[in-house]
């Protein structure tokens, strides 16, 4: 049996919104298993992305108890959460947030930066990341001479070259045509299968659910029985 990546009890979010609490995720019991590729969907405004951000370390819980790499994310400084997703956390937004002034190769290289590798270990590692979403040949394209759909490739190989343990994904085929949704759900599937990556994404699009293992549904900020 695979060991547990992610495992969250009674979790809740609460946002404070002038006088009134909004309950943005109750009583979240959940388990994510080492390899293992999750999609949460939901309607708008159901608390996936809260949910997301909390296990990637970007949010934290009002109450519950909340284990990430058998580690307690919640109760971390401001500074070892941010060392801890360096190393753990690869995320890919719906919006590439790439930055249009350097290449593709500078994009990717970026989190590297924070690392200890050397020059030429950053280069093998930003190649790598690249060549695995099939744009070796864009090297040294800017964003604006990238499709979107390449743009998300970039983000995927930003996400990914470090090796992280979890790859988190907010809809990450939000912006992009159907063709390439398509490629970057395959590439998704792949780290997956044969990189045995753990993938957590959070679309409201059914196809995008199709390439994931195991689907789970929130409503109103509550996580529906599992259905896959």
């Amino acid at each position: 049996m695979a060991k547990s990546v992610v495992d969250i009890k009674g979790l809740s979010k609460i946002f404070q919104r002038d006088s009134f609490a909004v309950a943005a995720l109750e009583s979240i019991d959940l388990v994510v298993a080492e390899g293992e590729f999750l999609c949460l969907m939901g309607p708008s405004g159901s608390g996936k992305t809260t949910l997301l951000n909390i296990i990637a370390g970007i949010d934290r819980p009002t109450g519950g108890q909340l284990r990430v790499l058998d580690e307690d994310v919640a109760g971390m400084s401001e500074d070892r959460l941010a060392a801890w997703r360096n190393v753990h956390v690869g995320f890919v937004f719906q919006t590439f947030n790439l930055i249009p002034v350097l290449t593709a190769y500078e994009n990717v290289e970026l989190p590297l930066l924070l690392t200890k590798l050397s020059s030429q270990e950053r280069n093998e590692h930003v190649l790598t990341a690249l060549k695995l979403v099939g744009l070796e040949d864009r090297v040294q394209h800017y964003p604006r001479q990238l499709s979107g759909g390449q743009e998300q490739r970039v983000a995927i190989a930003r996400a990914i070259v470090t090796d992280p343990t979890l790859l988190m994904a907010d809809e990450p085929t939000g912006d992009l045509d159907a063709h390439s949704a398509e490629e970057v759900l395959d590439i998704l599937s792949r780290l997956n299968r044969d990189f045995k990556k753990t993938i957590i994404m959070v679309t409201h699009d059914p196809r995008a659910a199709h390439h994931a293992t195991v689907v789970r549904h929130l409503e109103k900020g509550q996580l529906l029985p599992n259905s896959s």
